[in-house]
C-alpha cells in the first residue's frame, strides 16, 4: 500500500496531495523568480550592487513596505542580469526550481526591455532564453512559454521596444505566445498602451496584461476595453465591481491570482479579506500563481495551500485548480488534454483506497 492510500491526517496531508500535483502557472515573473542562491551568486559576480550576497540578509532585503519599495527593490535584481550568461543561467534555474514543485508548463513573464537596455545584445538574449527553454524541456521536463511585457514605469518608449522585439520575425522566440503590462498602475493609465497591445495582437499574440492589483476596478476595464485582454494579471479590484465580476464570468476571462503577492505588495491587507472567495463565488475562473516567490518568500505550493484554506478545499478541490490553470493557458490543445490527463490520473490514484 502506497503512502497515498493510508489514512490522512488534514492540512499535512494536503501539502503532500500539493506537492505531487501537476501544475501549470501562469503569472510569475523571470527575474522575480531568481532564488537566493541565484541572487547572491550573481551579486558576488556584481559587487557594485547593492543587493546582499548573504543568503540569509536577502530575507531582510526582499521585506516590503508597499508596493514602491517593490519596484525599487525588485529593478535592483533586475540590475543584476546583464550578460547572456546571466540569463541563461536564470532561466534555467528558475525552471528547476519549478520542476522540484511538480509545474510541467509555465508562461514565464519576461521584461526584455529592462535587459537591452542595459546594453545586453537583444539577438544573444533571444538566444539564451531559447537555449534555456529547450534544455529545460529536455532536461527537466518543464515546458516553458513566454510572455514579453512593457513594464509600465518605463513608459511608451519600452513599450515600443518591447513591442518590436516581439513582432520582429528575425527576433521574436519560438516560445512567445502573449503580450503583457507590468510594473505599477497608479499614474500609469492602461489606454495609452492601446497601439502597442494592437500591434502585438495582430502579430498572434495573446493579451495578459496586469491590472486592478493597486488601482480600482476600472484599471481592469480599461485592460479588457483598450487592451483586449484575455487574461487579468491579479485583478484584485475586481470584486469591488458586481458588473466586472459578471463580465468575467459570462466571457470567462480569468484572473491570475497571486495570494501571498497581494499582502506582501499591501495590494490586500490580510490573506483574510483577500477576494478569492469572491471571485469563485461569483463564478469567475481562478488560477493560482506565485508572481515573484523568492522575493515574497513563497513557491507555487505555497500558494496552493494558501487557496485550499480561503477555499476550504479538498484533493479534488486543488485538482480542479489545477486543471482552470490547464484550461486558461495558452498550452496548445494537445498539451492540455495531456496535462489535464496527467491531474486526473494523479488525483484518481491518490483518492482511490
Amino acid at each position: 500500500m502506497t503512502d497515498h492510500h493510508i489514512a490522512r491526517d488534514g492540512a499535512r496531508d494536503l501539502h503532500a496531495f500539493i506537492a505531487g500535483l501537476p501544475k501549470a502557472e501562469l503569472h510569475v515573473h523571470h527575474v522575480g523568480s531568481a532564488s537566493p542562491r541565484i541572487v547572491s551568486a550573481l551579486a558576488a559576480r556584481h559587487p557594485d550592487s547593492k543587493v546582499p550576497t548573504d543568503p540569509e540578509a536577502l530575507a531582510d532585503y526582499f521585506t516590503f513596505t508597499d508596493f514602491a519599495h517593490f519596484i525599487q527593490v525588485y529593478l535592483s535584481v533586475v540590475d543584476l542580469i546583464r550578460t547572456p550568461e546571466d540569463v541563461r543561467l536564470l532561466t534555467f534555474e528558475v525552471a528547476r526550481d519549478m520542476a522540484r514543485q511538480q509545474v510541467r508548463y509555465a508562461e514565464l513573464t519576461i521584461t526584455p526591455w529592462s535587459s537591452t537596455r542595459r546594453g545586453i545584445d537583444e539577438r544573444a538574449f533571444m538566444d539564451a532564453i531559447e537555449d534555456a527553454r529547450k534544455a529545460a524541456e529536455a532536461e527537466l521536463g518543464v515546458v516553458l512559454r513566454w510572455c514579453f511585457d512593457i513594464p509600465g514605469e518605463a513608459g511608451l518608449e519600452a513599450a515600443e521596444e518591447t513591442v518590436r522585439l516581439a513582432t520582429d520575425d528575425r527576433l521574436r522566440p519560438e516560445g512567445l505566445v502573449s503580450f503583457g503590462l507590468g510594473g505599477p498602475e497608479i499614474g500609469v493609465p492602461r489606454p495609452q498602451f492601446k497601439p502597442y497591445f494592437d500591434r502585438a495582437i495582430a502579430a498572434g499574440l495573446r493579451s495578459v496584461p496586469h491590472a486592478g492589483e493597486t488601482t480600482g476596478p476600472e484599471t481592469v476595464w480599461d485592460a479588457l476595453n483598450d487592451l483586449r485582454a484575455e487574461r487579468i494579471g491579479h485583478g484584485t479590484s475586481s470584486a469591488r465591481d458586481p458588473k466586472l465580476l459578471a463580465h468575467l464570468a459570462e466571457h470567462r476571462i480569468a484572473l491570475e491570482v497571486c495570494p501571498t503577492s497581494n499582502i506582501a505588495t499591501r495590494a490586500v491587507r490580510t490573506l483574510d479579506e483577500h477576494p478569492l472567495r469572491e471571485f469563485v463565488e461569483a463564478g469567475v475562473p481562478v488560477t493560482i500563481n506565485s508572481d515573484d516567490p523568492p522575493m515574497f518568500g513563497t513557491d507555487l505550493n505555497n500558494e496552493y495551500a494558501v487557496a485550499a484554506r480561503l477555499l476550504a478545499l479538498d484533493e479534488q478541490g486543488l485538482a480542479a485548480l489545477a486543471r482552470n490553470a490547464v484550461e486558461a493557458s495558452f498550452l496548445d490543445a494537445d498539451g492540455k488534454s495531456r496535462l489535464t490527463a496527467e491531474i486526473d490520473t494523479y488525483a484518481s490514484a491518490w483518492l482511490t483506497p
